[in-house]
């Protein structure tokens, strides 16, 4: 998915996720299905590389749920475009016709204020933080 989005293949990024049905959570709002988050990255960071930004996802920790369920929780970092971006994504992944994808997409990312902070909260969850 990284080299997909870092190459500016905004549909190869969203082979991952359920389509047409993907519940994707960002800043508070839903996105329409797979079509409207498509059509997001696409408005938001398409056209030009440094307005899209080069992405990275790390810290990353897969718990099995059930034999056809899985829950992801990362950390990602958006370097270049107007502002750097990170924060943690929490996904449920379900395995569809023998594959898995992407079912929920819920992103938490943090301001300029809270990125200078270190907070015990995110220690105690992911140890001591570690940059790309």
């Amino acid at each position: 998915m990284e080299a997909a989005w870092n190459r500016g293949d905004f549909r190869g990024y969203m082979a991952g996720f359920k389509n047409p049905d993907v519940i994707f959570v960002s800043k508070g709002r839903f996105q329409q299905g797979w079509q409207g988050t498509l059509d997001h990255y696409v408005r938001d960071y398409g056209g030009d590389p440094a307005r899209r930004g080069r992405l990275h996802f790390f810290d990353v920790r897969v718990e099995l749920l059930s034999p056809d369920a899985a829950q992801l929780i990362s950390r990602y970092r958006l370097e270049g475009g107007g502002s750097p971006q990170d924060g943690i994504n929490t996904r449920l992944m379900r395995k569809v016709d023998g594959r898995w994808v992407i079912a929920l997409n819920h992103v938490s990312s943090r301001d300029e204020a809270t990125r200078t902070r270190a907070t015990s909260a995110t220690a105690a969850a992911f140890g001591p933080a570690r940059r790309p």
